[in-house]
């Protein structure tokens, strides 16, 4: 999910006084997961670095260390054995007139049109994917995997029937809503509260278009009665591509334990996420907040920086973590909320979708080049190279070939 809070963003990679002490992984371990890893087809269901993709000085070839704004490239995912995953159109919630949803049109096209061209730019690294075949295939091939996902379908608000026009360019996963209410659904996170009381009736509409298509339903981001009337409509099971556990933070973006069981009884799977606001509480004051605010305000705001500001960027952070300290979250608090899914639910039905360019990243997670660190810790833990793999995207793949086999004439 893309931080519209330029804040959220940027809580990673900081070493504060009030950061917790993370779990130390010897360099044998790390080793021994990257070479797990490298064998395993290794996806992550939740990236939203299309967004980078027409920022200014942005290169998937080039490493972006250190800096706010990129947290994926080609050379890091090669590091941290990464070979793909779902790459998100991403559209803010606008005002719900009809010249936003004009521009919510327009905007998810555009995103669209980046990861083509991306991909038409880099054909010797990366290809697109549309089935769970086409990603054992590419990996054979050694590139990089590319699924194509949507999250807010409030692109298609002002023409539903653009949804077969996306699925014939890729679209595989789709969302109904983001942080704000639109028209197809609640959001969970909605300040007013629920208007539809969970779908609309075009929402309801738009999942059983997606559904007939064979497109992956995510329920992430959207309302608990939203996950319910999925629950009980839906005719294959459907995913959360980047959300946790309630029951370790009580946060309306989390599962609760119930309705965990509920997805895993409906053969469901959660890919477990990174962002640090829905993994703690990150004490944040307002004056930190005003801070936050004004130094993107000076850098032009987030859509419009350019990679060489998001250097600028992440010093500025470093320096208000001095100033004003607040909580990051850390691996392992990340792994408190991996590993009580995974008690409540089992391997099966748990995945990683960390949220990477949208607000993902730990103290000691910072990009994907130390994805290995997730991996050691599910080897300390037990899990053979089986389980491993489903949690790598074998269970997400599982729930892509159902709803695919289902729509299938």
């Amino acid at each position: 999910m893309i931080l519209r809070r330029l804040p959220l963003l940027l809580a990673l990679a900081l070493s504060t006084p009030l950061s917790v002490h993370a779990i130390d992984f010897s360099p044998a371990e790390l080793q021994r997961a990257k070479s797990l890893q490298q064998r395993l087809l290794t996806l992550d269901s939740h990236l939203d670095t299309p967004a980078n993709f027409a920022r200014d000085g942005f290169d998937i070839d080039n490493r972006h260390d250190h800096n706010a704004l990129s947290q994926v490239d080609y050379p890091r995912m090669v590091e941290g054995a990464l070979d793909g995953g779902f790459w998100a159109i991403y559209t803010g919630q606008g005002d719900r007139s009809a010249a936003a949803h004009q521009r919510d049109r327009d905007a998810g096209l555009q995103r669209l049109l980046d990861i083509r061209t991306m991909l038409a730019a880099n054909g010797d690294r990366f290809a697109l994917a549309l089935t769970p075949a086409d990603a054992v295939r590419i990996k054979a091939g050694g590139k990089r995997v590319v699924f194509i996902s949507m999250e807010n379908a409030s692109p298609l608000v002002a023409d539903p029937s653009l949804l077969g026009f996306y699925h014939q360019a890729g679209l595989r996963m789709l969302s109904t809503v983001h942080f704000a209410t639109n028209e197809f659904a609640d959001s969970a996170t909605n300040p007013k509260g629920p208007e539809w009381n969970g779908l609309s009736p075009a929402g309801r509409a738009l999942v059983n278009e997606a559904v007939k298509r064979g497109i992956v339903i995510d329920q992430s981001h959207a309302s608990d009665a939203v996950f319910d009337q999925l629950i009980a409509m839906m005719p294959v099971p459907f995913v959360l591509s980047h959300s946790s556990a309630r029951a370790i933070h009580d946060h309306p973006r989390n599962l609760d334990d119930a309705r965990l069981r509920q997805l895993a009884k409906a053969g469901g799977v959660i890919q477990v996420n990174a962002y640090g606001g829905y993994l703690v509480d990150p004490g944040k004051s307002p004056e930190r907040k005003d801070a936050e605010d004004a130094l993107s305000k000076r850098l032009g705001g987030w859509e419009g920086m350019s990679i060489a500001q998001g250097e600028e960027l992440q010093r500025g952070e470093e320096a208000l973590d001095r100033q004003y300290p607040m909580r990051h979250a850390s691996l392992d608090d990340f792994f408190a909320h991996m590993a009580h899914i995974l008690d409540v639910v089992g391997p099966e039905h748990v995945g990683i979708g960390l949220d990477w360019d949208g607000g993902g990243g730990l103290t000691d997670l910072r990009d994907v080049s130390q994805l290995p660190k997730i991996t050691a810790w599910l080897l300390r833990r037990g899990y053979d190279e089986k389980q491993i793999a489903g949690i790598w995207g074998g269970n997400l793949l599982r729930v892509m070939q159902q709803a695919q086999d289902y729509a299938r004439p």
